[in-house]
């Protein structure tokens, strides 16, 4: 077996590790959703994850690491938006089907084409436009609107991923001077200062458990960007980007043991379009880079 068979296989096993990784996340948030106010369930969630994060970075040693950047402003931009995705994500967790807030979390790549066409000059190709018509008649059979309409917290859910588009598209924005690891630091340091600010305003202490879930959230965060980060060194991105969506089954497998939740056929349609679809606007899109 070649080399690069090897790094094709264990790429494939880090990024399906990664994305049950997030799908646990999402379960831990959902736990504690319900009981605790959003912006305190966020905060702890960017607290902890930072915490995890700085002894890694500390190994790597202070040149890996340096704050000194030409870019405040897109840091700026990249963790706002990042963070009102996940207030957006964290509420929609709270209120609707596991699988289902997660997949319109995943439904940033429909709505990155056309912002990467409006701020970077990327024009998308002919391609994609029947794929995000495809995937938004997909989000539409899961918000259902008239029957049994999941109102404010789908929107969220959608919004998240809208959000969620605008932070990658920042992150490109910055790629060509900012590595990898300030761009995480910086997002890091500031979500966590951003969100103190509303946690203490609406301050709920939590209880043993919440803290647990807590902490098993910020954490686990973490790990699972380290493995998705070392699948895409070992893999192309043609190939990992298909299976993160992995986090959608593994959402609705934890879903189902969890919560009893059952998808029904509309959900169920959708979530395969809105996958379909999205996969063909990832692939394209690499495919032209």
């Amino acid at each position: 077996m070649s080399d690069r068979a090897v790094d094709l296989r264990r790429g494939a096993m880090m990024a399906v590790a990664g994305a049950a990784a997030f799908a646990v996340v999402s379960a831990c948030i959902k736990l504690v959703g319900s009981d605790l106010p959003n912006t305190v369930v966020v905060f702890f969630r960017n607290l902890f994850a930072l915490a995890v994060l700085l002894p890694w970075l500390a190994r790597r040693g202070p040149t890996a690491v340096s704050m000194r950047t030409a870019r405040p402003g897109m840091h700026l931009l990249r963790a706002t938006t990042g963070l009102g995705a996940m207030y957006c994500f964290f509420y929609a967790l709270s209120q609707m089907p596991l699988a289902s807030a997660v997949l319109l979390n995943y439904s940033q790549p429909l709505f990155l084409p056309f912002i990467a066409w409006l701020w970077l000059g990327e024009r998308p190709a002919a391609r994609i436009f029947p794929a995000v018509i495809i995937g938004f008649i997909g989000v539409l059979l899961i918000l259902k609107p008239g029957l049994g309409w999941q109102g404010p917290a789908g929107l969220a859910g959608l919004a998240a991923g809208l959000l969620a588009a605008t932070s990658m598209a920042a992150i490109r924005r910055m790629s060509d001077t900012e590595p990898t690891v300030r761009i995480v630091m910086y997002f890091s340091v500031l979500g966590t200062l951003v969100s103190a600010v509303p946690a203490i305003v609406y301050w709920q202490t939590p209880t043993p458990a919440q803290w647990l879930a807590l902490f098993g959230a910020g954490s686990i965060a973490t790990a699972g960007q380290l493995l998705l980060t070392r699948a895409y060194s070992l893999a192309p991105a043609a190939h990992i980007g298909a299976l993160i969506y992995t986090t959608v089954l593994f959402a609705a497998l934890i879903g189902w043991a969890g919560w009893q939740e059952t998808p029904d056929l509309l959900s169920a349609l959708g979530a395969a379009a809105v996958i379909c679809a999205a996969l063909i606007v990832v692939v394209t899109r690499r495919r032209r880079s």
